[in-house]
């Protein structure tokens, strides 16, 4: 880049500081004048999250695990998980994007107190904002620890370089956005703009990002308890845009519409499987049984190692011998090999085949779903109590969806807080599998290096996991621009 960012609201190239408003947005002079101004304004900060891992490139951070492979190195996953990252080479998308959306967030808070709109809708459509604000924070809490934080618009260039918080300072701050977020937006189901669930939901995952798994507990439970949200029957329809719209499961959400407003998923996911899965991972599906294929009882046959899987392989991966077919009767080709031998069918729509036009591809990409919900609930209160007839109850309902319908958890296999904590971390591999949760579960888990440890990359190259302290390190070129801001330990 020409020009240097400071915490993604800065541009060292532009000759006044915040000389263009954010997208979507015109001078506040001319502005803020109706809720129709305001309106457009909270567009312009939803439009937001279509960039960064907020968008179709979210499903790439599976990547930055034992998941999948990033096949073109788009954000050099192959480099991190070789043990290789520093402040030269971390990737701009951590980082700025979140910054980026935050700012139009601080943009939207500093002025929609000027529209002539009552104080409900002030602090309704002001929940909205913190919620996304707070989801910005809380992902760079998880990949940096401690950082710069603004509450407001920095008034001069000088005014943003300030030193980074405290991770717990910054969490802090989170926790009080989401208790406004949760106070002021509806409690309804999702139809597209934040809801209530959708900030009880993110509060429990920073909750158990704390490890303060009686939080996470209420605040799970308190979605669960609304009636509100439900298990979808279709596993692979909670993927395609036909059957996302209104969806009973969905809690957030980035949407799409084209053919003016698409994304890339159906060309980067289907057309060029750029996200290759691990046979590590396709090996972690259970047979249709419930048994593990390692277990001598479940039927497994090498010879047939595709057959009588749990059917989330089928709608998740594109497994050998499954072929897409073109709409003229013949088999879709891969425009690259495949170099793991398996290809994404999450969020890829077949019905798109062959993938030519790129304007029909608008699936939403989905943050936070009932599923997660559920799986939160079980694991916080696997750690507060044991096992209990409610955890089983939660993960069944996951398993036993209409289209999965996998058999109810074994009790007495997974009946120790120890093996049931084991059996929920694999539940929840298989359920979010190329969803782009699995880099924050395994670092919270403290699991990355030793996750990583069995695999080899498709050139045989051993993984190996090489953040320091479990965080990023700040690049390069935000030290330069922010003086104030310190490296993290272990990068000096």
């Amino acid at each position: 880049m020409g020009c240097v960012l400071i915490a993604g609201v800065i541009s060292s190239c532009k000759k006044d500081f915040l000389d263009t408003n954010p997208l979507d947005a015109v001078s506040s002079q001319t502005f803020w004048k109706s809720d129709d101004d305001v309106q457009q304004a909270l567009t312009g900060v939803y439009s937001k999250l279509q960039s960064g891992f907020y968008s179709d490139t979210k499903v790439f951070l599976d990547a930055y695990s034992d998941n999948a492979y990033d096949r073109f190195s788009y954000f050099s996953f192959d480099v991190y998980t070789q043990g290789v990252i520093n402040s030269t080479n971390v990737n701009g998308t951590f980082y700025n994007t979140p910054y980026q959306i935050i700012a139009a967030c601080n943009y939207f808070l500093d002025n929609v107190g000027k529209a002539p709109i009552s104080a409900t809708a002030i602090n309704e459509y002001s929940a909205e904002v913190k919620f996304i604000r707070a989801m910005c924070y809380f992902d760079l809490v998880q990949c940096y620890g401690g950082v710069v934080v603004y509450k407001t618009t920095p008034a001069s260039v000088a005014a943003a370089k300030i030193p980074q918080s405290s991770a717990s300072d910054v969490l802090a701050f989170v926790n009080s956005d989401l208790d406004f977020a949760i106070a002021n937006l509806p409690a309804t189901a999702y139809t597209g703009h934040a809801v209530q669930a959708s900030a009880l939901a993110e509060k429990a995952r920073v909750a158990m990002f704390q490890k303060d798994w009686p939080t996470a507990v209420t605040l799970t439970k308190q979605i669960m308890n609304s009636g509100l949200f439900s298990i979808y029957s279709n596993y692979a329809g909670l993927f395609i845009t036909s059957t996302q719209q209104n969806n009973p499961e969905i809690i957030f959400s980035t949407k799409y519409l084209g053919p003016n407003n698409p994304n890339n998923f159906d060309l980067y996911l289907g057309n060029y499987a750029a996200l290759a899965p691990y046979g590590n991972l396709v090996n972690e599906y259970e047979m249709k049984n419930g048994k593990m294929i390692t277990d001598p009882a479940s039927g497994y046959d090498p010879a047939n190692p595709y057959v009588n899987r749990d059917p989330r392989l089928g709608f998740t991966i594109q497994v050998p011998g499954d072929l897409f077919i073109d709409p003229d009767g013949t088999t879709f080709q891969h425009s690259d090999p495949l170099l793991t031998g398996f290809a994404p069918k999450k969020y890829v729509d077949l019905s798109h085949l062959p993938f030519s036009n790129a304007q029909l591809s608008d699936q939403n990409v989905i943050h936070t779903r009932y599923a997660d919900v559920l799986l939160m609930y079980a694991e916080a209160e696997n750690e507060v109590s044991g096992p209990d007839a409610s955890i089983y109850s939660a993960l069944n309902q996951i398993r036993q969806r209409p289209t999965v319908n996998m058999p109810p958890v074994d009790q007495t296999t997974y009946g120790t807080q120890s093996t049931l904590r084991d059996f929920i971390r694999h539940e929840r591999r298989i359920e979010m599998a190329l969803e782009g949760e699995r880099y924050y579960d395994l670092k919270r888990w403290n699991l990355m290096e030793d996750k990583l440890s069995l695999m080899k990359n498709p050139g045989g190259i051993q993984l190996k996991f090489g953040e320091q302290n479990n965080v990023l390190p700040f690049s390069q070129t935000e030290l330069t621009a922010n003086p104030q801001l310190k490296q993290n330990a272990g990068y000096q």
